[in-house]
């Protein structure tokens, strides 16, 4: 899915979602489409989807969304998440996320996750803080501000 997108790597292509089954659909212009086929490993007690599994695929969906807008920006982090569980989720899942901003070094997003008849499961809202690249990466900054070598 990130031809086209030399050097940039994915938050899809990660070791973890790609052990979950995540798959990116879409990921263009501001706004991400992941989907993901839930299974046995992927449920709670009651047979459906677990909370984390959905919280995972809205951080995905969100993400992708912003840096589709922004590939050339550096990596970000999720300082905020936010999901709102709507219903139990089952079968196919399909995460939406939207870029609805970014000013300075924040991307704040929008989505929902979709059972595999189209019903709402959840939504979420996420705010990312785009990182600097490091200077030097053997260097460490300690709570009191001072950098340390390793």
């Amino acid at each position: 899915m990130n031809q086209g997108l030399t050097g940039v790597v994915l938050p899809a292509d990660s070791p973890f979602s790609l052990d979950l089954g995540i798959q990116v659909l879409e990921w263009a212009s501001g706004r991400a489409l992941i989907t993901l086929d839930i299974d046995g490993r992927h449920t709670n007690r009651r047979g459906v989807a677990h909370g984390g599994v959905i919280a995972t695929l809205a951080d995905m969906a969100l993400s992708l969304a912003w840096r589709s807008a922004a590939p050339e920006r550096p990596p970000a982090g999720t300082v905020n998440l936010n999901v709102s569980f709507v219903a139990p989720a089952r079968g196919r899942l399909t995460a939406e996320g939207r870029l609805l901003h970014m000013s300075g070094g924040c991307a704040f997003c929008e989505g929902r996750i979709l059972n595999e008849d189209g019903g709402l499961a959840a939504v979420a809202q996420g705010t990312f803080r785009m990182r600097q690249p490091a200077a030097n990466l053997n260097e460490i900054v300690q709570p009191s501000g001072q950098a340390q070598s390793q």
